[in-house]
């Protein structure tokens, strides 16, 4: 698969402080990616670097097989852009926005009418006809990536693009990011992880300016899954003797426990004494690991 965005060795300081410290990534063509990293990690300096707005310090981009030079943004040509806050013209209506925005850009008129049709059916906004000034945070978002989308680009980079909205408009931009896969590589910045693991083929953790893992979400999954096993009994007292026949079981409320596959814990073992104490259990499960605990794991190497 081809590779839409490669960074190779990116350096960037303001000042005495290193923002980005020899960063590496690889983001692959029709690939929903998430770039996950806590507020101030460089997020949002890498984006405006790919976008050549910041000059780096040293290393290099490339998107779509042409390097990124700061200052010549012919490289833009492939990429939408959204930004965490997008600014519009407020006495604009949606139509009259996307529009403007082509024309600007050089679009042909029918192409303009016919493609602000098509996306703002994505977006669910064909029916919306008040000013730009009456839309909810949320309307901005979802008319946001329909102006990235209309130049049809190959890159579309999103920067944090469900963090202010409540769970129904994070859940319908989210919705959007994982429709225009088929015509677009996604690529998004984000600290709320359950949104990356909603969408995300591939992910990139990043701390303190490097990227510290990445790769595909189920790769990387299963790299860092430990033998984990959930247990769920129906009294309290059947718990407590868990714990008091193997004390590396650990309690994750009254009735729930966590054990690790190992010598001391062997499931086989466990389910050995669940079965001669006929304890009655409620459920028992293989844990999934949630992608905090990955990102905590990561970052505590």
């Amino acid at each position: 698969m081809m590779e839409m965005l490669r960074i190779t060795g990116l350096h960037k300081r303001f000042g005495d402080k290193t923002v980005l410290n020899r960063l590496d990534l690889t983001v692959p063509e029709h690939s929903v990616f998430g770039f996950i990293g806590k507020n101030g990690a460089g997020k949002t300096t890498t984006m405006k670097t790919v976008l050549g707005l910041l000059k780096s310090d040293t290393g290099e981009i490339f998107v779509n097989g042409e390097q990124v030079v700061y200052g010549e943004t012919v490289t833009n040509r492939h990429i939408g852009y959204l930004p965490d806050v997008p600014e519009f013209y407020p006495f604009m209506t949606a139509p009259e926005y996307l529009r403007f925005c082509g024309e600007i850009t050089g679009m042909q008129k029918t192409d303009i009418a016919n493609r602000s049709k098509e996306l703002l059916e994505l977006v669910g906004l064909e029916g919306e006809r008040h000013r730009i000034q009456g839309f909810s945070r949320g309307m901005k978002q979802r008319l946001g990536i329909a102006q990235a989308l209309l130049n049809r680009p190959k890159l579309l980079i999103c920067d944090e693009p469900t963090s202010a909205l409540d769970p129904v408009g994070r859940k319908e931009i989210l919705d959007i990011l994982q429709t225009v896969r088929t015509q677009t590589t996604v690529l998004f910045s984000t600290h709320i992880l359950s949104d990356v693991e909603r969408i995300c083929t591939d992910v990139a953790f990043l701390d303190q300016g490097t990227v510290r893992v990445q790769g595909k979400l189920a790769d990387i999954r299963t790299k860092y899954r430990r033998e984990e096993y959930i247990l769920e009994t129906e009294r309290e007292a059947d718990a407590l003797r868990l714990r008091t026949a193997f004390p590396a079981i650990r309690a994750e409320g009254p009735n729930r426990l966590i054990f690790c596959e190992s010598g001391k814990n062997a499931v086989f073992d466990v389910l050995r004494f669940v079965t001669e104490q006929r304890i009655p259990l409620l459920k028992m499960e293989r844990a999934e690991p949630s992608l905090e605990s990955l990102f905590l794991e990561v970052l505590e190497q």
